[in-house]
């Protein structure tokens, strides 16, 4: 099937796209951290593709990684979840925002996607657990309730897993939350 798709971006509403390969237009519906990433108009865009056939339709997604391609196709895998849900899935957070969500099961920062309900996001837990958690994402080991502590207030104060986690690995493994939240917030500032 069409795996890859290369060449002049011609129209940018989103979340689709319209790609023009040497006079062909293909429309390409991408995530929203794809479409942030894409260039201009008029420049040449290379994006992974997963083709869907459907009684009705054929649509072309395009992704701007391969996690991103491969979450996607994990997602679709799940019973309920369609190309749709998942595009919706991977709009609303990073593949390392989702796969440390599911290696740390919180369903709460998957029902913050638009349309995830808790049955929905429980049910991505379950399906995805041992499938993206440990594979594509970055893994925080959290030893003790303090660090889990800190961990989750840095992601409510606004940061990234990605910047929380990094700034939990910099302390000192046995200090305490209120201390850790300090020197972390510290690391971060800078």
């Amino acid at each position: 099937m069409i795996g890859r798709i290369s060449g002049l971006l011609a129209e940018k509403n989103p979340p689709e796209l319209l790609v023009d390969c040497n006079g062909v237009g293909y429309e390409v519906l991408v995530p929203m951290s794809t479409f942030y990433n894409l260039p201009g108009l008029g420049e040449k865009v290379s994006l992974l593709t997963h083709f869907v056939v459907r009684e009705d339709a054929q649509i072309l997604y395009g992704f701007g990684s391969a996690s991103e391609r491969a979450a996607f196709r994990q997602l679709i895998k799940i019973s309920g979840v369609g190309p749709r849900t998942a595009l919706s899935v991977l709009s609303g957070m990073s593949v390392d925002e989702l796969a440390q969500a599911v290696t740390q099961q919180e369903a709460g920062r998957i029902i913050k996607v638009p349309g995830i309900g808790k049955k929905t996001a429980e049910r991505l837990l379950l399906e995805l657990k041992g499938k993206l958690g440990a594979d594509m994402g970055i893994t925080v080991s959290v030893t003790d309730d303090a660090q889990s502590d800190i961990l989750q207030a840095l992601v409510a104060l606004g940061y990234s897993d990605r910047d929380a986690a990094l700034a939990l690995k910099a302390l000192p493994k046995d200090i305490g939350v209120s201390d850790g939240i300090k020197l972390a917030l510290k690391a971060l500032a800078k």
